[in-house]
C-alpha cells in the first residue's frame, strides 16, 4: 500500500467522529470557467493545472477563504483515459500531479488545517467503456495522486454503472488514504423513484442515464467500502432524499454536494442560479437527514460555501 493518514485529515477525522460538520469546497471547473479559465473541448479543465496555474490557485484559495475545510486538486477531467483519448498519455503523471502541488501549495500555506482530496473519476467514458478499459486508468491515477500527497482520495463516479463503481472501489484499496466515494441520483420521471444514475438538471429536462434504485447502490456499496458516502452533482431538488436513503442504508458518514445548472461540452450552463442563503438552507436539511460533508458540485461557488460554512456553529 501507498500514502499514510496525515494531521490535516487527522482534524477531519475528528472533526466526523465527534458528529461534526465538514465542509468541502464547490466546483473546481465551473469557477475555473467563471473567472475566465478558457475550456477546453476534449479535457474541459483538465488543462488548466499546467496552462493557467494562477487561476487554479485562485480558485482553491477562494473556497479556503470561504470556510472550506477540504478542497479538491483539479485531477477530476484528467484521467488516464480522458488523456488517452485527446493524444495526450504522455502527460498523465505530469498534469495529474500538477493538480495536486496547486491545491498542496493552498493548502499549506493556510493558516488553518486544510486537506487535500484528489479526484479519480471517469470523465468522459460514461458509457463508451468498461471495467476492462478503465480499472488500469484507476489503478494508475490513483497512484499518481497518492504518492503526490493528497490526503484523501475521492472517487467521483458520476454517471457510472455499477460495476464500475465497484472497480473504482477496488482500486482504491491498493493506497492506505481515507477514501470517499461519491456517486449520483436521478428520478425516474415514469415512477418518480430515485435511481442511481444522472439528471443534471430535473426542471431543463436534461439528458438522463438511470441505472437501479438508488438504495440498492447505496446497500452495495456500503458491503465493500466503509468510508463516507456521498450523493455528488445531483439536482438540489433530490438531494435531501438521496442524503436519508445514503443514511438508511450506510453505516459510515454520509456527505452531499449537489450541482445548480448543466452542462454542455466543454462549458457549464449556469442557468437556475441558487441563491447562497437558499442553498444553506437546503443545506440544514440534509445535516438533519444525516450529512456530516457539506460542498457543491458545478455551478456552486465561494459565495455559497462562506454560507454553509456558518452552520458549523450552528449544528
Amino acid at each position: 500500500m501507498i500514502g499514510t493518514k496525515t494531521v490535516s485529515y487527522g482534524h477531519i477525522e475528528d472533526t466526523l467522529n465527534n458528529n461534526g460538520i465538514v465542509i468541502l469546497d464547490g466546483g473546481t471547473g465551473g469557477e475555473l470557467e467563471r473567472i475566465g479559465a478558457p475550456m477546453d473541448s476534449a479535457l474541459w479543465c483538465g488543462r488548466c493545472s499546467v496552462e493557467n496555474p494562477d487561476l487554479v490557485m485562485k480558485v482553491h484559495d477562494s473556497y479556503v477563504s470561504a470556510g472550506a475545510d477540504v478542497i479538491t486538486a483539479n485531477t477530476y477531467a484528467t484521467p488516464p483515459t480522458a488523456m488517452n483519448e485527446a493524444n495526450l498519455s504522455d502527460k498523465i503523471e505530469e498534469w495529474n500531479k500538477a493538480g495536486v502541488r496547486l491545491a498542496r501549495e493552498v493548502a499549506d500555506n493556510s493558516a488553518k488545517n486544510v486537506a487535500v482530496a484528489g479526484s479519480v473519476s471517469t470523465y468522459g467514458s460514461w458509457r463508451k467503456l468498461g471495467v476492462p478499459e478503465l480499472r488500469p486508468g484507476f489503478d494508475l491515477q490513483t497512484k499518481i495522486l497518492a504518492d503526490e500527497g493528497v490526503d484523501l482520495i475521492i472517487l467521483e463516479t458520476l454517471a457510472s454503472e455499477p460495476e464500475i463503481v465497484e472497480a473504482a472501489i477496488e482500486s482504491s484499496a491498493a493506497v492506505n488514504l481515507p477514501i470517499w466515494l461519491s456517486i449520483s441520483c436521478a428520478i425516474d420521471q415514469s415512477s418518480s423513484e430515485l435511481m442511481h444514475g444522472v439528471q443534471e438538471s430535473i426542471d431543463e429536462k436534461s439528458n438522463s442515464l438511470l441505472f437501479k434504485k438508488f438504495s440498492e447502490i447505496v446497500l452495495e456499496c456500503s458491503q465493500i467500502h466503509d468510508g463516507p458516502i456521498l450523493v455528488m452533482h445531483s439536482d438540489l431538488k433530490v438531494t435531501n432524499q438521496a442524503v436519508k436513503e445514503i443514511s438508511e442504508g450506510h453505516s459510515g458518514v454520509v456527505g452531499a454536494y449537489p450541482n445548480a445548472g448543466y452542462f454542455i461540452k466543454p462549458h457549464w450552463q449556469f442557468v437556475d442560479e441558487i441563491l447562497p442563503e437558499f442553498y444553506c438552507s437546503e443545506a440544514e436539511s440534509w445535516i438533519g437527514s444525516g450529512a456530516q460533508i457539506i460542498g457543491g458540485c458545478c455551478g456552486v461557488g465561494p459565495e455559497h460555501i462562506a454560507e454553509i460554512a456558518k452552520l458549523k456553529g450552528r449544528v
